[in-house]
């Protein structure tokens, strides 16, 4: 779905008003959900999620934790995913050679060429698989509103740009649960970029005694964009943030185009850009996450990020202290 504008809006919007009852219901339920008491791990967790609906970097900062673990501390982290929009319940463990989007969803894909990654929608089973495969450490790719599995530690991820829009729980807003019921949950906050609404979420996070892990996405090889011509499309959280960054590198945008987040790209969906893009002599760009979306027969250039931390020698330590004592949790 794409984010409806109210969302960004003052929680007092009419419309955010109208559907306060149904967030309401939905978010005490969900809440309620986080609650219960998830079933005992086989090794330790690690769970990237974030406390709205939509894109808020879960993936890129899934695959720096992943990094992190393997090089810099000799774990041996695969990857758990539900799999969102993809057909099979698993567990799987992936197979980018033989699985597509369709099977197994776009996130997973980006995440099994870094490290084993098992999609299923039963979480303890697919963190069984994990280890089954040698894993010793599970880093989970979203699944914090989730309580089928006991987790070691939970960092939430936020945009600081977007933050939590208007605070409301879904339909009325993008929360997933009420904020103050999900803190509970949590051992730490991850903040990529800069932006007000994401500094007053760091504020609360500090006064309630968590680490806030600043970080930022940097784009590879940026210089390969100075100056080009441009045709973007995304269909990610935030397709803006995307364009830009093209346009922070110097790109020359042309035109962009919107696509819901994990649109299931068909033949004929890039015709119009690709044709502007010919007839203009640019070039067409998109995502990552978009990218292993295309159909067959359609490609287009991608815009790689990696996920940065301004100290990441305070996250090695959190992670050190917590995964290390898997009967702490937050």
């Amino acid at each position: 779905m794409r984010p409806p504008d109210f969302w960004t809006r003052a929680p007092s919007h009419p419309l955010a008003r109208l559907l306060a009852p149904a967030g309401g219901l939905y978010g005490t339920l969900t809440a309620r959900r986080m609650d219960r008491l998830g079933a005992p791990a086989p090794g330790p967790i690690l769970c990237v999620g974030n406390f709205t609906l939509g894109g808020a970097g879960k993936t890129p900062t899934a695959l720096a934790l992943a990094r992190i673990l393997r090089d810099e501390l000799g774990r041996r982290p695969a990857f758990l995913s539900r799999g969102y929009g993809g057909r099979l319940a698993g567990p799987v463990a992936v197979e980018p050679a033989s699985h597509d989007a369709a099977d197994v969803g776009d996130e997973p894909l980006l995440l099994a060429r870094s490290a084993t990654t098992v999609v299923a929608r039963d979480r303890p089973a697919g963190a069984r698989l994990c280890v089954d495969l040698g894993a010793d450490i599970v880093v989970m790719d979203d699944g914090l509103q989730n309580p089928s599995l006991h987790k070691t530690l939970s960092l939430a991820v936020v945009d600081a740009g977007a933050g939590i829009g208007n605070g409301l729980p879904f339909p009325a807003g993008p929360l997933r649960a009420p904020l103050a019921r999900q803190w509970r949950h949590v051992g730490g906050l991850v903040l990529i970029g800069d932006g007000a609404p994401g500094e007053a979420l760091a504020r609360e996070a500090a006064a309630r005694g968590l680490p806030v892990h600043r970080a930022r996405l940097v784009p590879e090889a940026p210089e390969r964009w100075r100056g080009e011509p441009v045709v973007a499309f995304a269909g990610i959280g935030r397709p803006q943030k995307f364009f830009d960054t093209l346009a922070g590198l110097g790109a020359r945008i042309l035109a962009t185009r919107n696509f819901a987040d994990h649109h299931p790209y068909r033949a004929g969906d890039l015709a119009p850009l690709r044709a502007l893009a010919i007839r203009e002599g640019a070039r067409l760009v998109t995502t990552e996450k978009d990218a292993v979306r295309l159909p067959e027969g359609e490609s287009a250039e991608v815009l790689r990020v990696i996920l940065a931390f301004e100290d990441p020698a305070a996250l090695r330590r959190q992670m050190v202290e917590t995964l290390t004592a898997p009967g702490r949790s937050p």
